[in-house]
């Protein structure tokens, strides 16, 4: 069997974030993803990593958010599917640019992040990363977010800061309307 090949692109974000005990304060410093990955079973999957920046996403720019939306569509001309980790707060705004610079990608493109750092105790960081890793190889080709038992589909996709998580979007979960389609 061969695998099916994932870039995973890393741009920062809480997910990414670690504890500085000198200062009491959160960073992106170091990528803690490869610890992440290491947890998971992943089998007929090979991860290719792209570090692209390592940034809370409120400090982007919309060079930024150009720069990421370029290099997923780069890597998806390359690989089965792409995952791009990303900070919440400016996550609708790097999926919407993604779909103005590539319109609809030949392969699924996931946005994922955590509201809480992976290093906390109570993170969504794993649940998150493994809806993106198998949402990215289950959806057709397009832009999504992958977050609490939800894929939702770019355009449209906004943060509910009351809720702490997303809504909106071009359709509402890929997986319910899909088994909805088939008569499941």
């Amino acid at each position: 069997m061969v695998p099916r090949r994932i870039a995973l692109i890393s741009t920062g974000g809480t997910i990414e974030k670690t504890y500085c005990e000198l200062e009491g304060v959160l960073h992106n410093e170091v990528s803690n993803l490869d610890i992440l990955l290491v947890s998971l079973r992943l089998e007929g999957v090979e991860i290719v990593r792209v570090p692209l920046m390592n940034k809370d996403s409120l400090d982007m720019s919309e060079a930024d958010h150009t720069l990421i939306a370029e290099t997923a569509g780069a890597m998806a001309a390359a690989h089965d599917g792409v995952v791009v980790v990303h900070g919440t707060d400016r996550l609708s705004r790097t999926g919407d640019r993604i779909c103005e610079v590539l319109g609809t990608p030949r392969v699924p493109i996931v946005l994922t992040g955590a509201m809480r750092p992976y290093m906390l105790r109570n993170t969504d960081a794993l649940q998150n990363m493994t809806e993106a890793l198998l949402a990215v190889q289950i959806c057709p080709p397009g832009v999504y977010v992958a977050m609490h038992n939800r894929v939702l589909r770019f355009p449209g996709v906004v943060k509910d800061r009351t809720r702490m998580t997303f809504v909106g979007g071009a359709g509402d979960s890929h997986a319910a309307s899909s088994a909805s389609q088939s008569g499941s």
